[in-house]
């Protein structure tokens, strides 16, 4: 497989210091790339605007660096492009396939069974009788801009049960069924906020030419609204390969909170990147 036929990405949010996980995803991603002679091109995630902070950005420039993973060409930076995923948006907004959604998180969690989370129990709704909408903007309610899963089949037709993704491994390749029923009309984008991860992360494999996208276990069901939008956007579709996560105590994908150190720690802990390869049970 030719470089000129694998390009793939690495793309954290700069919400903190990179830790255990990033960087055992990021050997994945250019272990990969590596033993392909294929790119790895840096994007950074930064489209919450309160949680991302240009100082982590910076730090995840020291580490990656530190831990001799270069990439190639410009960074990209999410927060910059956002006149972008508005036009893909207004794609979206024109056919009918996205509404404005006024219910607040409590009061779709009050319509849910008990213990049910309003970001997975696969809510969907409908869009409000334009004057009650038009009432409710005026009156500058906030609302979230949400995929309806109705419109998206009226509109694929034939199509949307047939939705799937490709995985590959050294061996081959496999087609996934895609079901994005389970997450229901997702997010958007919101009235502040001109786009959520699924519409910038589809958004940007297409145009930077994304070829096979690695990343964790945790983000493989979520596959299925990816493959959704590809094919409302007609946007190619890359092939993509699931890596084990590193977990925690309770037997749950470890974060900070159950104690995944960030990497300047373990650097000032007098740790190498050697020892950090080892510490993630990466094996090339």
């Amino acid at each position: 497989m030719g470089a000129e036929r694998f390009v793939t990405r690495f793309a954290p949010s700069p919400t903190g210091h990179l830790h255990l996980g990033h960087a055992l995803s990021a050997f994945h991603v250019w272990d990969t790339a590596r033993r392909y002679g294929g790119k790895v091109l840096l994007r950074i995630e930064d489209i919450d605007l309160t949680r991302c902070k240009p100082e982590y950005e910076a730090s995840i420039l020291e580490e990656l660096n530190w831990l001799d993973l270069d990439w190639d060409g410009q960074v990209r930076r999410q927060s910059d492009h956002f006149a972008e995923y508005e036009g893909a948006l207004e794609s979206l907004r024109s056919r009918g396939l996205v509404y404005r959604c006024f219910k607040t998180r409590r009061e779709i969690a009050a319509a849910l069974p008990a213990g049910a989370s309003p970001d997975t129990a696969g809510y969907t709704g409908k869009p409000l009788p334009p004057a009650e909408e038009q009432e409710l903007i005026e009156r500058g309610r906030a609302f979230a801009w949400r995929l309806s899963l109705t419109a998206a089949q009226d509109w694929l037709g034939s199509r949307y049960k047939a939705l799937s993704y490709t995985t590959f491994s050294d061996t081959g390749t496999t087609e996934v069924a895609a079901d994005p029923s389970p997450f229901g009309d997702v997010v958007l984008a919101r009235k502040d906020t001109p786009t959520s991860y699924h519409l910038a992360c589809c958004h940007d494999d297409a145009l930077q030419g994304i070829t096979h996208v690695i990343r964790g276990e945790d983000i493989r069901e979520m596959t299925a609204i990816h493959a959704l939008l590809q094919a409302l956007m007609d946007w190619p579709q890359p092939l993509y390969r699931f890596h084990p996560l590193i977990m925690g105590p309770d037997d749950k994908k470890l974060s900070k909170r159950s104690g995944d150190r960030g990497l300047r720690e373990w650097r000032e802990h007098g740790k190498t990147p050697q020892d950090i390869r080892a510490m993630t049970g990466f094996s090339a």
